[in-house]
């Protein structure tokens, strides 16, 4: 492969408004001194993911002031309330063009998975083909893999809450899993017991 057919481009969700959190943006949760959305985007930017494309919503115009991204390309999503599918969506379509030949997504509500466990679905991709997922004991997890082949079956299939959780059960038998148990912790940042996880 030239290295023009091995670039992913990293794509951060980060819409969300915390509902379970009082209504604090996930994004502008506190982690070592900084906002949650910037140490996501040093662990896809550390693991070697360029482009890095992060979706907003909640409070954007504030993450955008507050939150040192640096060479991210930002996006709005005006829909994010309506669920984790219209970030997925508008995240995909902003990678068009990019030249990108897969989309490696993560998730900014989880600090516990850091570069290594990145590097590793990184590593099992084999082009626009691709389908990877990190794996926790064996269960499907976070990050995911999609070769560009995807984009637009996962786009037309992402809706609600669901993300890419429906196209990834319908060709689960194409997807690779990876384990990264050994080296992160899949946990989410949802509710008020869980601001536990960070620093």
């Amino acid at each position: 492969m030239t290295e023009n057919e091995q670039q992913v481009a990293g794509l951060i969700l980060a819409a969300g408004g915390g509902r379970r959190l009082g209504g604090r943006p996930k994004a502008l949760l506190e982690h070592r001194g900084r906002p949650l959305v910037e140490h996501a985007a040093g662990v896809l930017r550390a693991a070697g993911c360029a482009p890095i494309h992060v979706v907003l919503g909640a409070r954007a115009a504030e993450v955008h002031e507050r939150a040192e991204l640096g060479d991210c390309v930002l996006v709005d999503n005006p829909d994010w309330e309506q669920g984790m599918g219209t970030s997925l969506r508008a995240g995909l379509s902003s990678l068009t063009g990019t030249g990108a030949r897969a989309a490696l997504v993560s998730l900014v509500d989880q600090p516990g998975i850091g570069a290594e466990a990145v590097r590793r679905v990184l590593g099992a991709h084999d082009g626009e083909s691709a389908l990877v997922s990190a794996a926790y004991d064996g269960v499907r997890g976070h990050p995911v893999l999609f070769g560009a082949a995807h984009w637009e079956g996962i786009a037309e299939a992402a809706t609600g809450d669901r993300g890419a959780r429906g196209y990834l059960r319908e060709h689960a038998a194409a997807v690779r899993l990876v384990e990264c148990g050994d080296v992160a912790r899949p946990y989410d940042i949802d509710t008020e017991a869980d601001l536990i996880h960070l620093e």
